[in-house]
């Protein structure tokens, strides 16, 4: 009786749990770059009321053990790195991922392990600095800022993300600058921090982090599409239904404490 309002307890705070998750992937629908989340649930460990007899050919039987469940927890909350959507913008710093890797950026040259992101809206600033939105230096392959001269006065970029620019001569040539990708081993080990990005862990990468080329079989990476951007990979058909199934679980789950608390009423009762 106790155990079974606790167990309600529980399965109230996981399915709490997964409308959290739910509602933030439905609010990131239109985010750039943004991966959904989900929620994978485990139970309690049981309580055993009796354990197994091991049975004795010819004199006994075997007997089973009997356990009580005590509740459900979060097993997980994890992110689902499937791609997104693409969405054709034509601006030529705009750039998508086809395949597997993030963009490395930095938010100043003293960082010596780059954030990444899937989130490819990039911009040149002032100083002809290739930046994302918040100010972020994008790395080329090696490590290094993407810095346009002066003379260049047009550039596109190609699959394997080598700059080629254009010269005030008319000119056009491949520039030093190729756009770096960084492979993950465990994505699901990167931490989320905002901003479209994440932070390397002790999970996600087992050796140190290494920026290189784009479209490259050898390490993996996907090519780059130019004039596109990465959408959110959430599917809102499946989210309403999960908010559905959450929110019939919560209200079982509650009903579970009430009818709990209904028979405790009774025991209270027996004496009067």
């Amino acid at each position: 009786m106790i155990r079974s309002m606790y167990s309600g307890v529980s399965g109230m705070q996981g399915f709490q749990t997964k409308l959290d998750v739910i509602g933030n992937n439905i609010a990131n629908v239109n985010t750039i770059g943004f991966k959904a989340g989900r929620v994978m649930f485990k139970d309690i460990m049981s309580q055993t009321v009796a354990g197994i007899t091991r049975p004795e050919e010819g004199e006994i039987g075997g007997v089973n053990s009997k356990q009580i469940g005590l509740g459900v927890t979060v097993g997980s909350i994890g992110t689902v790195h499937t791609p997104g959507s693409a969405m054709t913008t034509n601006v030529a710093t705009d750039l998508r991922i086809d395949g597997d890797g993030f963009f490395a950026v930095i938010a100043n040259a003293d960082q010596e392990v780059p954030y990444l992101t899937r989130a490819g809206n990039f911009t040149l600033d002032a100083a002809r600095q290739l930046v994302t939105a918040d100010g972020y230096f994008v790395l080329a392959e090696g490590g290094e800022p993407i810095v346009l001269p002066e003379e260049v006065t047009a550039f596109t970029i190609g699959q394997d993300g080598t700059i080629n620019a254009v010269y005030q001569d008319g000119t056009s040539e491949p520039t030093e600058f190729r756009i770096g990708l960084v492979m993950v081993d465990n994505p699901n080990g990167l931490e989320k921090i905002g901003g479209n990005m994440y932070r390397p862990t002790g999970n996600s990468n087992l050796e140190d982090i290494e920026v290189v080329g784009a479209n490259d079989p050898e390490a993996g990476t996907g090519a780059i599409i130019a004039g596109q951007l990465e959408m959110s990979n959430v599917d809102l058909t499946g989210e309403f239904t999960e908010m559905i199934i959450a929110q019939r679980g919560f209200q079982a789950n509650s009903r579970i404490i009430t009818t709990s608390d209904e028979v405790l009423q009774e025991v209270v009762n027996l004496k009067r």
